[in-house]
């Protein structure tokens, strides 16, 4: 995957591409996959870097929905207790069965969570992971030792699955890249190409260097998340918007508030929400809030009222509370909710996504999440063979293995995420060993990882790095700041780029990743 080549194709290609995609997301990126591996000719251009938005920002879990299930909708469920078990098979380096543990405070909720949980595992058939059982109030301190015991009766534990969001993202950037796809980021659609009406393809522009580009297509897919009004508007300028974007905000805490391998779900929080403390590469991973937002924006920030939210409910379920210095790291994330009224004759609505064809045969594909990315892709690609009059072909990505696909994880336990490629990584360490040297001593990532990105995984940026390619940001913003001129760098040794370029990305990242800090103090790089 290599981001020159692909310019360069697009510059020069003269033939339409059977199908572009506006947005290197979840959607997106499946959708490339999905229509690459059929042999449709495929590109896909993103604004910003692939997973930039809510696709980098989830709770990290492959999980069917428990509280689907509460309410009633069975068919969610189903699909994506189906697609949980397909993504787990297709891509085991990144996705992966995690206990959770839902404490019992009160007699009854051990006989009504357990049921439910039994009805659960029921559904997910043979691609179930291991079955749920009781816990007594012993076994669930022994597993939860800083589980809060006031009152605690017992529990019930039950499965589900914990990924890495952001690098399943560059993952299937690169399956799709290898499947012929032309993938590119930090190229931003401007416009619409129409001929007598009809979508031909889009206007865009490298922003890199500012060229213009135009790109044929015979169908044009908008997988833009939050943004997607903003593209249908190009396309029709009466376009009544259909999206609500919702934030949803979690904090990181050291691994030490949640010792052991289990989860905390807590079924009901003050607001009606599910809320997660999930362990997640040596930290732990805890939200999310359900606040609505405005307008979209590419860095959501949270709230005070939504930290305040998160504390006040987790603190009822540890015996040793959090402060706010505990917190390594904020961040947010928006949801492209659907307005209800803007589901009309023109929508094919399948569970928890929509697919809408505009009159001139721009298809916006919006709604979902990242456990269902799959069908998702199927559903929209199999409309653009319709609208687009391409040969309908099969899908294959049931049983499509991702890049990096790969059991054996030999090695350190921090490359398990790269899968195969870390024998790569491997090799560039014994090139030159002081490749193997860490970006930072609190952080576990190496040298060779960041050279890795460059070559292999079309980073161009320091926060494309230390936010997405590894999950410094995240996993304590503070450090990530510290190490910001090691990265740019090494990057910049890479790219060809001179002083000046190191010196814009360290200011531009530090700006950044300050804005994941918990309270008023930003962090120097000097």
């Amino acid at each position: 995957m290599d981001r020159t080549t692909s310019l360069s194709i697009l510059s020069s290609q003269k033939e339409p591409f059977d199908i572009v995609i506006v947005g290197g997301g979840a959607s997106g990126l499946g959708a490339a996959v999905d229509a690459a591996s059929r042999g449709h000719s495929v590109c896909l251009i993103e604004q910003s870097d692939f997973a930039k938005g809510t696709s980098s920002r989830s709770t990290k879990l492959v999980h069917g929905g428990v509280r689907y299930l509460k309410q009633g909708n069975v068919s969610l469920v189903l699909e994506a207790l189906r697609e949980r078990g397909l993504l787990c098979k297709n891509a085991p380096h990144l996705a992966r069965s995690q206990p959770f543990i839902i404490p019992n405070y009160h007699w009854w909720e051990g006989p009504f969570y357990g049921i439910g949980l039994k009805v659960y595992d029921g559904l997910a058939g043979r691609l179930g992971l291991e079955p749920s059982r009781f816990l007594s109030r012993e076994e669930v301190i022994a597993e939860l030792p800083n589980i809060e015991t006031n009152d605690l009766t017992g529990g019930v534990i039950y499965h589900d699955g914990q990924f890495d969001d952001s690098r399943l993202a560059i993952n299937l950037a690169q399956t799709a890249s290898e499947h012929g796809a032309i993938v590119a980021n930090y190229v931003r659609c401007e416009g619409l190409i129409k001929v007598r009406g009809h979508i031909a393809g889009v206007l865009a522009t490298d922003l890199e260097n500012g060229t213009e580009i135009e790109i044929r297509a015979r169908c044009v897919i908008n997988a833009t998340g939050v943004f997607a009004d903003t593209l249908r508007q190009k396309d029709d300028a009466r376009a009544i918007s259909m999206l609500s974007p919702s934030q949803g905000v979690h904090i990181v805490l050291p691994r030490d508030f949640l010792p052991g391998n289990a989860a905390i779900m807590i079924p009901k929080t003050d607001d009606g929400r599910v809320l997660f403390a999930v362990p997640w590469h040596g930290r732990l991973v805890v939200g999310t809030t359900d606040t609505p937002v405005p307008e979209a924006s590419l860095e959501p920030r949270a709230l005070p009222e939504e930290i305040d939210f998160i504390f006040e409910e987790v603190t009822r379920y540890l015996a040793r509370d959090p402060l706010r210095s505990d917190v390594l790291s904020v961040f947010a994330g928006l949801r492209p909710l659907v307005k209800q009224q803007a589901v009309g004759n023109t929508a094919a609505l399948s569970r928890d996504h929509l697919i809408v064809v505009s009159d001139s045969g721009l298809i916006t594909l919006t709604g979902g999440k990242w456990t269902t990315y799959r069908k998702m892709a199927e559903d929209v690609i199999d409309h653009a063979e319709l609208i687009g009059a391409l040969d309908h072909r099969r899908c294959i990505t049931q049983g499509l293995a991702i890049h990096g696909s790969t059991s054996d994880h030999a090695g350190p336990e921090h490359l398990r995420i790269y899968g195969s490629d870390a024998t790569g990584i491997r090799d560039l360490i014994t090139t030159d060993l002081s490749l193997g040297e860490r970006l930072h001593p609190k952080l576990e990532f190496q040298k060779a990882e960041v050279v890795w990105h460059v070559r292999h995984e079309m980073a161009r940026t320091v926060e494309d790095v230390l936010s997405r390619r590894t999950r410094a940001l995240l996993l304590d913003a503070r450090t990530s700041i510290e190490a910001v001129r090691v990265v740019a760098v090494l990057m910049a040794n890479e790219l060809g780029r001179d002083q000046n370029w190191i010196e814009s990305q360290i200011k531009s990242y530090s700006d950044l990743a300050n804005g994941y800090l918990l309270g008023d103090s930003d962090v120097s790089t000097k």
